[in-house]
């Protein structure tokens, strides 16, 4: 298994500055958060006037419509995509701009937002935007994923993992609270089950596992980190494969997750590789970025190196494009 020093992002000099693109907002409504912002579709207009953009605003009505959206940008020459929603939107969009020139951008507004607090970029959706006319912020190249062909910029999942994803994702209200509080229900009805893991290096290994998930950058969201140290652009993904705990044993491992030593305790396995499979007992559920989907048994999991262009605060010390 790959080891690298415990920090989230490398200190890499340099930087690609990006003040005036040509730029398409896809902005979710159905997303719970907007839901509760009402003006923010007024905001973004407002903000494009202001500030003289070449862009416009698309939004979405179905599942799916988002990657479309971004495809067709990317197409008609865009050079920046920007994602306003939850991790489901920036999931779609995400996927379209895989091994594309055109930059992705953040305005995140879901109930998470792990890869976005991973790397800085701000949560209130006003310095969110302020972030796409800043002169010093830059274009950085980051690692995605792929489980069983579904692509991932922050987190796959299966087990426990899957099927928190799948009952909040029914939740008309969302937020940490409601995810304890599903997590909680979940906890009681869900049993872990035999899984073989290995990885692209000879590593194998068997386990009763109440759930395993690769993780792209260190945190699911909230803070709560399940891999601390993770990386997102070394070319690595990290396995944390958790052992079915006692309902003790859970809570304390709930309260390391938010103190960054999940990683270190007996119940969690923590891998570092390029590509890990995990063999079920049957076919099952999975998450790419809490959107669940039903695939087979055994689970492929590789990195696409560096593969998707993302505009980030220049605080961040994620390696500059070239």
């Amino acid at each position: 298994m790959s080891s690298r020093p415990d920090h989230s992002v490398r200190n890499l000099p340099s930087s690609i500055r990006i003040t005036t693109s040509k730029t398409r907002f896809i902005l979710n409504p159905c997303s719970g958060h907007i839901r509760r912002r009402p003006g923010l579709v007024t905001a973004i207009r407002a903000f494009i006037a202001k500030h003289g953009l070449d862009a416009d605003l698309a939004l979405t009505e179905r599942r799916g419509q988002a990657t479309e959206l971004a495809r067709a940008a990317v197409a008609q020459g865009y050079e920046r995509v920007v994602a306003v929603g939850g991790d489901g939107t920036m999931n779609e969009v995400g996927r379209a701009l895989v091994d594309q020139p055109a930059v992705l951008a953040l305005v995140p507004c879901g109930s998470g937002n792990g890869l976005a607090r991973h790397l800085g970029i701000p949560t209130q959706p006003r310095r969110a935007l302020a972030l796409l006319v800043d002169p010093a912020a830059r274009a950085v190249r980051i690692d995605t994923g792929l489980a069983n062909g579904h692509p991932f910029f922050n987190a796959a999942g299966a087990g426990f993992d899957a099927e928190i994803s799948r009952r909040f994702n029914q939740l008309e209200r969302r937020g940490l609270a409601a995810y304890l509080r599903t997590g909680v229900a979940a906890f009681a009805d869900h049993r872990g089950e035999s899984v073989t893991l290995s990885d692209g290096e000879g590593h194998q290994e068997t386990i009763n596992a109440f759930f395993v998930m690769v993780a792209n950058s260190e945190q699911y969201g909230n803070h709560a980190r399940v891999a601390p140290g993770a990386c997102v652009d070394d070319g690595l993904l990290d396995l944390v494969a958790v052992r079915t705990p006692s309902v003790a044993e859970a809570v304390v491992l709930l309260g390391r997750l938010f103190l960054g030593t999940f990683h270190r305790s007996r119940h969690v396995l923590h891998w570092r590789s390029a590509r890990f499979v995990i063999e079920r007992p049957a076919a099952g559920l999975i998450h790419t970025d809490g959107e669940t989907h039903d695939t087979g048994a055994t689970l492929e999991i590789v990195v696409r190196p560096q593969s998707l262009r993302l505009l980030v605060p220049t605080a961040c010390v994620v390696a500059a494009d070239a």
